[in-house]
C-alpha cells in the first residue's frame, strides 16, 4: 500500500498529492495528516471520490487508509 506524507504541508498541497495519486489510478493508499483542514479536505476529497476510508489516530497525526 502506498503511503501519502503531508504532515507538514499546507492545503492545498495534500488535497494535491492525494488527487495526483487519484488520477495515477491508486485503488488503496494510507494518506497521513497533521492538520484538522487537511483532514477535513482529504476526507471531503476522498468520499467526492467514491473512496472508502477508516482513521487511525495516532500520536502526532491521523493515518487515513482509503481504498475503492
Amino acid at each position: 500500500m502506498k503511503t501519502i506524507d503531508t504532515r507538514g504541508l499546507s492545503c492545498p498541497q495534500p488535497v494535491i498529492m492525494v488527487t495526483r495519486e487519484i488520477m495515477a489510478g491508486e485503488k488503496n493508499f494510507e494518506v497521513l495528516v497533521d492538520s484538522e483542514a487537511s483532514f477535513e479536505n482529504v476526507t471531503r476529497l476522498l468520499e467526492s471520490k467514491g473512496y472508502k476510508f477508516t482513521v487511525a489516530e495516532k500520536d502526532d497525526h491521523k493515518a487515513i487508509k482509503a481504498e475503492k
